[in-house]
């Protein structure tokens, strides 16, 4: 049963990036299904992509799961000699594939709305339809790390690059309530740079923090789960990750409830899991 909303409204649920973070998205979405939070729409981007496409389809949440802790940084390590990219990207391809269960934008229980970005005119492109698991993989795909990916004549790559968290994505497809799911970044200070992926790495996360410091910040709940010192690529700590979203998620079900009631003054809730973390 939805939750009970005074006024029609278009609520939307938006995903963000940050790599391995990510997967918390995971437990946080199994803590408003569980709750029956009802979203009328769906944005992701880069692993938010992934587990959004994958919530919209009602691929069940255990197999989502099971899938982030069989999965590990090597699993998608296909090298290439260095022309867009250090990776191919067909090996994370094919585990997207395998996790979307080959289905299309038009298999969706929800509307879905999928993030890249246009790297060569530097523009945000949006998929609602067309080749799902293409685009999720577009979604997903670092520049300089991941080759990028030719979709409809555009050369697209990671969506995080211009929407971190893509809450005005949701605002443009007509959602008047956002709940956001913002991971953050790890940001290491005093780290040695020592190596090129190490470089672009650091890169990603020093533009997804300062992305995310603004970006999310437009929704009207934000769910953070406090993830300490976890980086972008600590696969190996799924297990633990999705555990750390659902107790953000659980902490947040109250004024999430609260706020879906509310006439009137509406206002931002920001519910940091830290607060209560034991």
């Amino acid at each position: 049963m939805n939750w009970f909303r005074p006024k029609p409204r278009k609520v939307a649920l938006v995903l963000g990036g940050g790599g391995a973070r990510g997967l918390a998205h995971i437990g946080i979405i199994n803590v408003l299904d569980r709750e029956g939070f009802k979203p009328d729409l769906v944005v992701g981007t880069s692993m938010g992509a992934i587990v959004g496409a994958a919530y919209a389809l009602r691929i069940p949440i255990s197999k989502m799961a099971l899938m982030a802790t069989s999965v590990g940084w090597t699993d998608i390590f296909d090298p290439t000699l260095p022309k867009l990219g250090l990776i191919e990207g067909e090996k994370m391809e094919k585990i997207i594939a395998g996790i979307l269960e080959n289905r299309t934008f038009h298999d969706a229980a929800i509307p879905l709305a999928v993030v890249t970005t246009d790297i060569e005119n530097a523009e945000e492109v949006v998929f609602t339809q067309g080749d799902l698991v293409k685009a999720v993989r577009a979604s997903c795909s670092w520049p300089g790390i991941f080759n990028p990916v030719r979709c409809d004549g555009r050369l697209v790559v990671d969506g995080g690059i211009m929407n971190s968290v893509p809450v005005a994505i949701a605002k443009k497809f007509g959602a008047d309530f956002i709940v956001a799911c913002d991971v953050g970044f790890c940001v290491t200070k005093g780290v040695k740079i020592d190596n090129i992926l190490r470089l672009i790495m650091q890169s990603f996360q020093i533009m997804g923090e300062e992305l995310n410091t603004f970006q999310s910040k437009a929704a009207d709940i934000i769910v953070e789960p406090d993830l300490d010192n976890i980086d972008q690529v600590a696969f190996d700590k799924a297990t633990q990750i999705i555990a750390m979203g659902e107790q953000a998620a659980e902490k947040m079900v109250p004024a999430l409830k609260k706020a879906l009631r509310l006439k009137k003054n509406r206002t931002q809730a920001v519910i940091p899991a830290k607060a209560g973390n034991h």
